[in-house]
């Protein structure tokens, strides 16, 4: 009986047109720790000062929760939205040959160009009560800015770029024979898109969401012109942290620092490994 072929080792150097593993690794270890890791590090041993208990104290105050409900609730409310019509925006601007489509292609990164506060301060002005949006949401009884409902908007504005550059080029992959070759085994639209069109997207949107989701948490001067930034309302929890900051609590800004880092990393984990389970799911390693 013959053996089963032995599995090629994967090798951990790969080969490559740049050289010098050892120097490019090391450069790449150095800058990361340097950049990321070491900043990071520093704002647990502030914090740690605290102690658990410390720590804890912070998350469970009422407003610390309410800020961080708001942040982290809506920002994953809105990166759902810009992954939604992200797609959409992505599929027409690939898909479809219109007037002006490079001029909208380009609008699509303004959000990636405009400073924050300037960004703010047009939302603000546009869904204020007087403003041009504003004034006829408020005809129906919906008031956007200085609520909730701007912090939205706001997010899904600055959220938006994320989901469509991440999707775009894998739209402009897929040959469109394959949908032509669905649709002649005689698939129907909604089969070839969710069984021949979206799996190999998946992945994509996935980082998509995640972008828009951590832009979203960690976003503050766009926000805050909009949001009212009225405690357990709408507070989110980076103007909380400078507040802390400007009463000289540095603990307590640390604290809500780490308790934000801990759960971004956790959802940032959870969304990584989804991504790369519908990698192997569907075939896409």
């Amino acid at each position: 009986m013959a053996s089963p072929p032995l599995r090629p080792r994967r090798r951990f150097r790969q080969p490559s047109v740049i050289p010098g593993f050892g120097l490019t690794m090391g450069y790449t270890l150095t800058c990361l720790s340097l950049i990321v890791l070491l900043p990071l590090a520093a704002l647990v041993v502030r914090a740690s000062g605290l102690g658990l208990s410390g720590i804890w104290e912070v998350a469970t105050d009422p407003r610390v929760a309410s800020a961080l409900r708001v942040s982290f609730g809506i920002s994953a409310l809105a990166a759902l939205t810009a992954s939604l019509f992200g797609f959409l925006v992505a599929w027409v601007l690939t898909r479809y040959d219109f007037p002006g489509r490079r001029l909208v292609d380009a609008v699509v990164d303004l959000p990636f160009a405009l400073p924050t506060a300037v960004a703010g301060i047009a939302l603000a002005s546009l869904y204020a009560p007087n403003g041009l949006v504003g004034e006829q949401l408020a005809k129906l009884g919906i008031q956007a800015a200085y609520t909730p409902v701007g912090i939205y908007i706001a997010m899904v504005f600055i959220g938006l770029p994320f989901a469509v550059r991440t999707v775009q080029p894998l739209i402009v992959e897929i040959d469109k024979e394959i949908e032509e070759a669905s649709a002649t085994l005689g698939a129907g639209r909604f089969h070839t898109l969710t069984r021949v069109v979206l799996p190999p997207l998946i992945p994509a949107v996935l980082t998509g969401f995640a972008l828009a989701f951590a832009r979203g948490v960690g976003e503050y001067g766009s926000i805050i012109f909009i949001a009212g930034n009225l405690p357990y309302v709408s507070e989110i929890a980076p103007l909380l942290i400078v507040i802390k900051l400007s009463e000289f609590d540095y603990g307590g800004a640390c604290a809500i620092a780490t308790i934000m880092l801990g759960i971004s990393f956790v959802t940032l984990l959870a969304i990584n490994l989804i991504q790369a389970w519908s990698r192997r799911r569907f075939g896409y390693v």
